[in-house]
């Protein structure tokens, strides 16, 4: 359960997606499942292994086609068209890795795992043909394949919106399209393969940072066309998906990884406080100058901390005849003998004379000791007093090390989770008498050496 948070801030892939989702968890045994019950099962196999991008570990997600097709960066074959034609952008598939270890995920499915310096030469033109389908012909494939009726739903949704963006880029009805990166054996692996693993991790909600994509143009079949390209613009634009621009010349954001964003329905940026249970981090094919990743976190609403309620009792008495300090005094010890809280207000009592009314706040169980203590340290001849509930925050004390000495900072957890703090009065008072510093230039001083001292609250 909990909640998926995906990290497009370098852009996203469809199988940039797949690895990053198996690398935190996704259940590897449902996604053998249903690659396996695909009609086109025979066409294709899967390699995963761990790679490294800008000295950290990743997952890798490959396609590999067989009967001699040749393996596409997978979303590259929305630049590639078929026949003849090449992407005027060499698509590195040089991993940045020194090695490849297998993932942690066994496979049944034709799976190539373990080291292999997957390097692809797409320089040559391409002189084979690939099979053609429509957007009716891939739902036949997903209607077919073994997986739960959520996920299928994730996999329509997004083979649904990558098809209305293409359809609106080459300005024809959805039904009249025949194109081949919809019906790319690749894009269909890495769909199904990214619904399948989202919806085994059955998460409460969807998030994602904004997709980043980088500038320039890029060269397919139909000739130059500009970054972002145009179904990752059409798809952003009718899923109102936030976006976000680095400066880097290359695409970033495939139509594949923005349809996926789409189809699970990811809403912005979580706005509450949350822990991270598990992070996955997916690797991309593409050598561009900043790293090809992706990752997803699994993340939960962080604890909120519980209201610490109890029951108290409040007495009060009005005194008309008892000098200031003689009050000071009564507050002091009760505050000595156990009470919460002790406090005296100016009030104008009988016949307009000026009087105090001596307020505390004690345990149920002291309110004998306490009434005892107000008749015996005050003038008054009544004591009056109220059960009431009361809601107290979570408190902790620490000591920190100042160039002034040791001072203690108490800290409450407020509702929202946040923490706030602030060093103990009396030990600024102390240092201030001590050291011969005005008590206010002591506060900022030792705050200050607090907060740069750690991450805190202060």
């Amino acid at each position: 359960m909990g909640s998926l948070y995906i990290d497009c801030s370098l852009g996203v892939s469809g199988d940039m997606l797949v690895a990053a989702l198996l690398d935190a968890g996704a259940d590897s045994a449902a996604l053998d499942r249903a690659l396996s019950s695909l009609s086109v099962a025979d066409e294709f196999e899967i390699a995963i292994s761990t790679v490294t991008k800008a000295g950290m570990r990743a997952c890798d997600f490959d396609v590999v086609l067989r009967h001699g097709h040749e393996t596409h960066d997978h979303d590259m074959a929305y630049l590639h068209g078929h026949g003849e034609g090449r992407c005027g952008r060499a698509h590195e598939h040089a991993h940045e890795d020194d090695d490849h270890h297998c993932c942690e995920h066994a496979h049944a499915h034709g799976h190539t795992h373990g080291d292999h310096d997957h390097q692809h030469e797409h320089a040559r033109r391409h002189e084979h043909h690939h099979e053609h389908r429509n957007l009716h012909d891939v739902m036949a494939i997903i209607d077919s394949a073994q997986m739960t009726q959520s996920a299928r739903a994730i996999a329509a949704r997004a083979f649904e919106i990558l098809a209305q963006a293409e359809a609106q880029a080459h300005g024809l009805p959805v039904d009249q399209v025949h194109f081949h990166e919809v019906g790319a054996i690749d894009s269909i692996v890495d769909i199904v393969s990214a619904a399948v693993l989202a919806d085994s991790l059955d998460p409460d909600a969807v998030y994602a940072t904004p997709l980043a994509d980088g500038h320039g143009t890029i060269r397919c079949q139909h000739g130059v066309i500009p970054v972002p390209v145009p179904a990752v613009v059409n798809i952003c634009r009718a899923c109102e998906l936030p976006t976000s621009h680095l400066d880097v010349e290359g695409e970033l954001v495939t139509p594949t990884g923005a349809a996926l964003i789409a189809a699970l329905d990811a809403r912005r940026a979580p706005d509450f406080p949350y822990t991270i249970l598990a992070t996955g981090m997916g690797a991309g094919k593409r050598g561009y100058s900043v790293p090809s990743l992706v990752r997803v976190h699994r993340i939960e609403r962080a604890r909120e901390p519980q209201p610490h309620v109890d029951g108290v009792i409040e007495l009060e008495c009005d005194v008309d005849d008892q000098p200031a300090e003689g009050m000071a005094h009564a507050a002091q010890a009760l505050l000595r003998d156990g009470a919460l809280e002790a406090h005296w207000l100016p009030v104008f009592g009988k016949k307009g004379r000026p009087a105090y009314q001596l307020q505390v706040i004690a345990a149920p169980q002291d309110a004998e000791r306490m009434r005892r203590l107000l008749f015996l340290e005050t003038t008054t001849i009544g004591v009056r007093w109220t059960m009431m509930d009361r809601e107290v925050l979570e408190r902790s004390e620490r000591v920190e090390q100042t160039s002034l000495g040791p001072v203690r900072v108490k800290t409450v957890v407020l509702p929202d989770g946040e923490h706030r703090s602030k060093p103990e009065y009396e030990d600024v008072a102390r240092i201030s008498s001590r050291e011969g510093i005005a008590f206010p230039d002591a506060l900022v001083q030792i705050t200050a050496e607090i907060r740069a001292g750690r991450n805190t609250d202060l």
